[in-house]
């Protein structure tokens, strides 16, 4: 595995047509020794512009991710977003560009860990930040920026479609706080079995607000996920797979990320993922230990 500070990629770039959307997905059952992957909360890791969140005191505030019961079958819906979920946007002198990528915070020791597609930052130069559960140009929880980049050998190599997976590690805030500490965590599984349902993620770009669509997760291969939903466009890539969502929070267990085989897939209709192993397992052991 590598690890490079401060690093980003070409982003999410379209495959095959130009329709490069992202996502697929179901829960993970926890699987045998170091299958599952409970990250505990932690401390450390938010940026120094989550002045508002802290300054207005929310704590583990989250926002709920629509009725459990209502989610939408078929295509991706427009929604208002979670707190553990957000958009990667580059960032120059300060100001936002466009955001081009889905991350979302997962459960770790320093609670300053997030997940996304090793293809959306991989060899991206310049600055890259986090924006939980940005809707319609707010950022309720701050902006993060991404301090470190993990990403497999396998992938730094070959950009092997199966390791399509990266872990970021985010500043801390002024004061010390960690990000999870402010918008929860997803937990991270691996060996997650197919024919569950799954909710996925992402921020298509141009758009002002995340989708979301809930859909039985498939077995594309013995190594890659599928999840068959449309309007998962460009930019979706790196949403999460869900499952075991919990409605009052929004918050579940991450077993994939949109991309893997044609980076995501190069429909809006049918997404892809990477499927958790122990490679991931052992990548996030050392995203998680500072290495």
């Amino acid at each position: 595995m590598r690890v490079i500070a401060g690093r980003r990629s070409d982003g999410d770039r379209p495959r095959g047509g130009g329709r490069a959307r992202r996502l697929s997905v179901c829960l993970g059952a926890l699987g045998a020794a170091a299958a599952l992957l409970l990250l505990a909360a932690g401390s450390a890791g938010s940026t120094d512009r989550a002045r508002s969140v802290l300054a207005a005191g929310r704590g583990m505030a989250i926002e709920q991710l629509a009725p459990a019961a209502a989610a939408p079958a078929g295509a991706g819906q427009p929604f208002g977003g979670v707190a553990a979920v957000g958009a990667l946007f580059t960032e120059t002198d300060g100001k936002l560009g466009s955001h081009f990528c889905t991350a979302s915070v997962v459960d770790s020791k320093a609670g300053d860990l997030a997940v996304t597609a090793a293809h959306c930052v991989y060899q991206r130069t310049g600055t890259i930040v986090f924006v939980p559960d940005y809707v319609n140009g707010k950022s309720p929880y701050g902006v993060w920026p991404v301090t470190k980049v993990y990403t497999d050998n396998a992938w730094d190599s070959s950009q092997d479609p199966d390791h399509d997976v990266a872990f970021l590690r985010l500043s801390d805030a002024s004061g010390g706080t960690p990000i999870e500490n402010l918008t929860g965590a997803e937990t991270l599984a691996t060996d997650a079995p197919t024919g569950q349902s799954v909710q996925v993620i992402g921020y298509p770009d141009g758009s002002s607000e995340p989708v979301w669509c809930s859909a039985p997760l498939k077995g594309f291969s013995a190594t890659q996920l599928e999840f068959d939903c449309a309007g998962y466009t460009t930019g979706t890539s790196g949403g999460p797979f869900l499952t075991g969502v919990d409605a009052a929070t929004g918050q579940g267990t991450v077993i994939g990320v949109i991309g893997g085989y044609q980076q995501g897939g190069d429909t809006p209709q049918v997404s892809y993922a990477a499927a958790f192993g122990t490679a991931v397992a052992q990548l996030y052991a050392t995203a998680e230990a500072g290495g």
